[in-house]
Formats: C-alpha cells, structure tokens, sequence
C-alpha cells in the first residue's frame, strides 16, 4: 500500500488564495456596480459568432485579483509578486473557461461547475507549487476543496446579494 502525504498547511494557504483571486473580482463589481468594467475581450466575436470570452470577463476583475491576492500573500509570508501572478493564473483558468463554455455554445455566465472550477483552481497551483510546497495529490486536493468550497458558498453569497446567481 503506498502512503500519499499531504501538506494540509499547504493546500489550505491555496485555497485561501484562489478564494481571494476568485473574489475579488466578484466583490468589485459587488462595491463598483458598473464602473470600470470593461470587457477583456472587447466584445469580439469569433467566426463561430459567439464572444471570445464574454461579457462578465473584465478587465476590473482581473486587475482586482492581482492586486487583492498580492496584499493577502504578502500578510501569509509570501513575496507580494507571488500573490499577483497566482491571482493573474487564476484569472487566466478562469479565461480559459469561459473560452470552453463559449465554444461549446453555453451562454455568459452560466454554470458548469467541473469547466468553471478545474482550470481556475489548477493553473495558480501549477504555476506556484513550487513557492506554495504543492505535490500532484496536493494540486489535486486543491481542485477538490475548491470545488466544494464552489457548490456550497455560491448559494451563501447569492443570499448575501454578492453574487448574481445562486451558482
């Protein structure tokens, strides 16, 4: 039988970072409304006519998780600079969903967990296991919890009126 070792200390700094990068985004449209929001992709549409990316993909959104997720790495020990790239590799996951949803044909801003989750939990820990002491199962284990942490406080801050949808 082989034993896998987790680093629990590990994967829960991760994990608070990608709720960080993740919310950030969600909390400046909240306390912003619709200033400084303008599209990432410019309102592009590709040959198969539907947009790049979407609508509710930001620029404000995304300079918000660099920014927000650099102060919270460096309160956690970490280098500031860590903090904002692992927000901007969050970010990018979360891109390259809705890049998936939208070549699949789903509409702006709905909801397939697995898609919504996987690249933007993957990708940061990816990008810093190294900084953030992650083995595979630790990655793996991040996904997982991220996941979990997705499907149950979604509804919590849609109650809250944080988010716009209960997903």
């Amino acid at each position: 039988m082989t034993y896998i070792e987790l680093c629990l200390s590990c994967i829960n700094k991760t994990v608070l970072l990608l709720l960080v990068a993740n919310g950030a985004p969600v909390l400046a449209r909240h306390w912003l409304k619709d200033r400084f929001r303008l599209p990432v992709d410019m309102g592009l549409k590709l040959s198969d006519g539907r947009a790049l990316f979407g609508y509710s993909k930001t620029w404000r959104g995304i300079i918000a998780s660099a920014i927000v997720t650099s102060l919270v790495a460096a309160v956690l020990g970490m280098p500031a600079l860590d903090g904002a790239v692992f927000g901007l590799a969050a970010m990018s996951g979360d891109l390259l969903a809705s890049f998936i949803k939208r070549r699949q044909g789903y509409a702006e801003s709905s909801r397939v967990r697995s898609i919504d989750t996987i690249p933007e939990s993957i990708m940061p820990a990816l990008a810093l296991h190294e900084q953030l002491g992650l083995n595979v199962t630790d990655i793996l284990a991040v996904a997982f919890t991220f996941f979990l942490l997705d499907v149950f406080l979604s509804p919590v801050l849609y109650r809250l009126h944080i988010k716009n949808r209960p997903y």
